[in-house]
């Protein structure tokens, strides 16, 4: 009479094609039952996109079917947890980042709150707090940080890797680099993880103690290959004070959340206008928002960045704020960031 030993021992003979062992003894199937010759069953697959998930299913089927008393298969499919996918799937290691100590990712709910602006000057930042540095600008939509460091060319190459260009100290990568100028290209979901990895592994980034990544606006694919990529990458979220751009990074803080990366601060930009001749702040876009966000969330506020001109302007003409305005009021609180980011230890490998 058939029972649950006589399928294991039928499934011990199907196997997972890439891996050459048999699903069963690495975890894959999962919650087998029979009953009255109707068999069930789980089948856990890294995504649920798994090239391979037609060809196991129906060399399941096969297996069992050609056990006389069962009647029908019925495979579920399910995803393994990341650290089930992990074990059995491990990444291939990225060349380039093997030295590099933390990684940052500067992330926003939504485009239009200056988040590429955080990342630059933050990146500078940290560097003039002795730190070295790496920017890397995986906007692949709208790569912008070429124009706020006024860097032209093409990086070079050598030894098969493309070698950072350089500017104020920064070691800088963004795939507007190696782009012509106005080139239009149409993005899909395995061409930007692609991508995304040849800027992480096929660049020399050498020696670093923070590779600072600019993240495309909003939860797409870029977002989460950078969560995936990098196990050891912390997120810093960017928003400005409205409720509409806090309900967007709640959803990015959730995002990140689910792929287990840490959602380490929170900076608000664009808190607030001083004129030249008043203390007075005045809150255009509303106040409080990073406050609230960060007591809901349990995510400490960094700072709060001001509406200051010579952040835009000089973004515009390839001098960031900190390298043309350093003593500035709004330079000594990216220099404040950079010191809570640094105190709280995301300089020290995990």
């Amino acid at each position: 009479m058939i029972n649950e030993q006589s399928l294991r021992e039928a499934l011990r003979n199907v196997k997972e094609p890439k891996l050459g062992k048999n699903l069963l003894d690495i975890g894959m199937l999962k919650n087998i039952s029979l009953v009255s010759g109707n068999v069930t069953l789980t089948l856990a697959l890294p995504n649920l996109k798994y090239p391979l998930k037609d060809r196991m299913v129906a060399a399941i089927k096969q297996a069992l079917t050609d056990l006389s008393e069962v009647t029908s298969v019925d495979v579920q499919i399910s995803v393994l947890s990341d650290d089930e996918r992990d074990q059995l799937f491990p990444r291939p290691s990225l060349r380039g980042i093997e030295k590099v100590n933390s990684f940052i990712a500067v992330a926003s709910g939504k485009g239009g709150v200056g988040k590429t602006s955080i990342a630059v000057n933050l990146a500078l930042a940290l560097m003039k707090k002795g730190h070295r540095v790496g920017l890397l600008d995986a906007d692949l939509y709208g790569p912008s940080v070429p124009l706020m460091l006024g860097l032209s060319g093409k990086p070079e190459m050598k030894d098969g890797m493309l070698v950072p260009m350089g500017k104020f100290g920064l070691k800088i990568m963004s795939f507007g680099m190696l782009m012509k100028k106005g080139q239009a290209i149409i993005w899909r979901g395995p061409l930007v993880a692609k991508t995304i990895n040849q800027l992480l592994g096929e660049v020399m980034w050498g020696d670093l103690d923070y590779l600072v990544v600019d993240l495309p606006p909003g939860t797409g694919d870029p977002s989460i290959t950078i969560a995936h990529a990098l196990p050891r990458v912390r997120v810093l979220m960017v928003t400005t004070p409205q409720e509409v751009a806090l309900a967007d990074v709640r959803r990015s803080i959730e995002l990140f959340e689910k792929h287990k990366r840490e959602v380490f601060g929170l900076i608000e930009n664009m808190s607030y206008f001083q004129c030249s001749h008043s203390e007075e702040h005045i809150n255009i876009f509303g106040k409080g928002g990073g406050e609230a966000l960060s007591r809901e969330t349990g995510i400490p506020l960094l700072g709060a960045i001001p509406i200051d001109l010579e952040i835009s302007q000089g973004g515009d003409r390839g001098l960031p704020l900190m390298i043309s305005s350093p003593d500035s009021q709004t330079a000594h609180i990216f220099l404040d960031i950079a010191k809570k980011i640094r105190d709280t230890g995301l300089s020290l490998s995990d």
